[in-house]
């Protein structure tokens, strides 16, 4: 992977609809040249999807919290079992395994606190493999970017 093809995904992340053309001629390459190389990016698994963000506050969901939480059981049945849950509920927007005194950190994306009390109480305070957690509601989002 050379410069222009660090051009070409600084483009598409941006913007994942860019026509090819315009793609093209803002890294400086011919049409044929840059659709070449952006279908050597998805082969090679450098690229791996194309989705669509949407605006949370417009979608009604106003409210983000982020929750660390502490499992019982650090098996990997009860891990499993646990981020599953995790996976199929929609204000779960991220979820990650991570180190340190916590075992897992969830974003959660929520319309409203009644909402945020149900889901706390079903996926956290109401589950025998949560130890702890801890939530924090974020006041203002200061840098959102899901490019590398």
């Amino acid at each position: 992977m050379d410069h222009i093809d660090r051009k070409i995904l600084d483009y598409l992340q941006q913007d994942a609809s860019i026509r090819n053309v315009d793609l093209a001629d803002r890294v400086g390459l011919a049409p044929s040249s840059c659709l070449r190389r952006v279908r050597i990016l998805w082969q090679s698994g450098i690229i791996t999807r194309s989705i669509i963000l949407t605006d949370s506050e417009k979608m009604g969901r106003h409210i983000k919290a982020i929750v660390s939480v502490k499992l019982v059981d650090h098996g990997n049945d009860a891990c499993e079992d646990w981020f599953a849950s995790l996976a199929d509920e929609r204000a779960v927007s991220q979820a990650y395994s991570v180190s340190g005194e916590m075992d897992a950190v969830v974003i959660l994306t929520l319309a409203n606190m009644k909402e945020f009390q149900e889901l706390s109480q079903s996926l956290f305070a109401g589950n025998s493999n949560v130890f702890q957690f801890v939530t924090q509601f974020v006041l203002e989002e200061l840098k959102f970017n899901l490019a590398h």
